[in-house]
């Protein structure tokens, strides 16, 4: 049984080590030495090269097939926090005003976490020192880790999760005084005005059965064929009708319009409007030689256009292929190469020493492709440290001026920070709990119960800073960065509670 204290410095120790790198990443970022562009291209080598050797390093010797059946539970709890995060979201847009070029981003903000380099750093720390197993548990860790990296990549890009962050910049703006007066009336409703609307529901529905049955009332009050006759000879007579308007559809082409008609007199004379000038220019209405009726009239020659079939054909093919391409990531092929080889005994002993299958050796006694394994574990070991300078510079750009505070949707921002750092946590006890209880997740596996866990406090993905500055049209992501500051001021003291009670749990 391990102290409390040895629990809280087990679980802090992992937090000082990430908040020195992000703090040198943000000082080199304040000091002007690591300009955007250097931290774009550390990020750039961070995505496609350090964190999918970490992954190859990790998945390959962790996963065997007795524990690849934690797949299943490891992308429920993917779907489930996500449905969470988002509910937390959508409620904070509910009871809180936010700036209308965020209406959509704030969902984002909820649904997305920092899937990578955060609980990465942490949960190494942790699984690879005591009360876990050292370097055996260290290695599951990451490759559980692995699940939650595939299904944000798979999520956020080729399912479209990046375009929604588009949608806060289509239209027109609106003035913060009209959403928050549009936000005034919601909350206005959803606490006085709902029990009214359900007491008028009720009181209709009670006339509703105290009222004669509807056909006998019909019959009572439907007048007779005869008294309607006369009393449109009456209208007809002495009461003219006016400002009456016909319009025809849009296939005849023309409109007639009556206006201050007495029906008392003649029929008007009808009359053809001409056709519009577009229409002069490309038309034409032949007669035929006995001076009778127009024909049909002849339309301009235009190339065919496309059947409905081959235009769904081909919206299909456009939207498949940006599903390709953005699932082709060096970090997703990766991953999904790595699960075959961590199966596959035969594919498995190239790259690794498997226990009971014999596989000739390289002449220094390693596997044939254990130099693949090394050098996949050499740069893999840069991920992490990498991933979190470019955090701490990537904070340092977060530019809120002192004097805008007061005007900024505080009640929305700190009411996303409390949810996705305070309240998430406990949803992610309770589920995971459940989750065991029900036998969905094994009780035995301490490392998998400790990484589900742990994946539910985690804050905003720093992605969406550079999908918003895309987006946006003007390199900027101003609410983005009073929304994402809170968080991660909590999460260090949030995680390092949490750490601290699942290991008291586990152990």
């Amino acid at each position: 049984m391990v102290s409390a204290g040895a629990l809280v410095w087990i679980s802090l120790r992992p937090l000082l080590r990430l908040v020195m790198c992000v703090t040198g990443g943000y000082a080199i970022t304040k000091a002007d030495i690591f300009p955007r562009v250097a931290a774009q291209g550390a990020g750039q080598i961070a995505l496609n090269i350090t964190i999918p050797c970490l992954m190859f390093s990790k998945m390959v010797p962790a996963f065997t097939s007795d524990n690849i059946g934690a797949l299943g539970p490891l992308l429920l709890i993917c779907v489930i926090y996500q449905a969470l995060s988002v509910g937390i979201a959508w409620l904070t847009k509910q009871f809180f005003w936010v700036p209308h070029r965020f209406r959509y981003g704030i969902l984002v903000a909820g649904g997305w976490a920092n899937y990578g380099d955060i609980p990465t750093a942490v949960i190494m720390s942790i699984t690879g020192a005591s009360p876990f197993n050292g370097d055996s548990d260290q290695n599951l860790s990451v490759a559980y880790i692995s699940v939650f990296i595939l299904y944000y990549m798979m999520t956020f890009f080729p399912m479209g999760g990046n375009k929604v962050i588009a949608w806060d910049f289509k239209g027109p703006d609106v003035e913060p005084e009209e959403v928050k007066e549009s936000v005034r009336l919601r909350r206005q409703f959803i606490f006085r005005g709902w029990p009214r609307a359900l007491r008028q529901a009720l009181l209709c529905r009670c006339q509703a059965h105290d009222e004669p049955d509807a056909e006998n009332q019909t019959d009572e009050k439907m007048p007779s064929k005869t008294d309607l006759a006369a009393d449109d000879d009456n209208d007809i007579h002495h009461h003219p009708r006016h400002g009456r308007h016909v319009s025809f559809s849009e296939e005849t082409s023309s409109t007639a319009v009556l206006t201050d008609v007495d029906f008392t007199s003649a029929p008007p004379t009808e009359k053809l409007h001409s056709p519009q000038p577009s229409q002069t220019a490309t038309q034409t209405l032949p007669y035929d030689g006995c001076g009778s009726r127009p024909l049909t009239p002849i339309a301009e020659d235009h190339p065919p256009s496309p059947s409905p079939v081959r235009r769904r054909w081909q919206k299909f093919c456009i939207t498949a292929r940006g599903v390709l391409k953005s699932l082709l990531t060096p970090a997703s092929i990766t991953i999904l190469i790595s699960f075959p080889i961590a199966l596959i005994k035969p594919l498995k002993a190239l790259f690794v020493e498997v226990d009971g299958y014999y596989m000739p050796s390289a002449p220094d006694g390693e596997p044939p492709l254990a130099f693949v394994t090394d050098f996949a574990e050499f740069m893999g070991a840069a991920s992490v440290p990498l991933g979190l300078i470019c955090l701490g510079s990537a904070l340092a750009r977060l530019n809120v001026p002192r004097s805008q505070w007061p005007h900024l949707p505080l009640g929305a921002i700190f009411s996303l920070a409390v949810g996705r750092m305070l309240l998430m946590p406990v949803f992610g006890v309770l589920v995971c709990e459940g989750l065991v209880n029900a036998g969905v997740i094994s009780r035995d596996d301490k490392v998998l119960r400790f990484v589900c866990i742990l994946f539910s406090c985690l804050p905003t993905a720093t992605t969406q800073v550079f999908v918003t500055q895309v987006y946006s049209g003007t390199g900027s992501a101003e609410h983005l960065s009073a929304f994402l500051i809170p968080q991660y001021i909590l999460m260090f003291l949030s995680m390092t509670a949490l750490s601290a009670y699942t290991l008291q749990m586990l152990f």
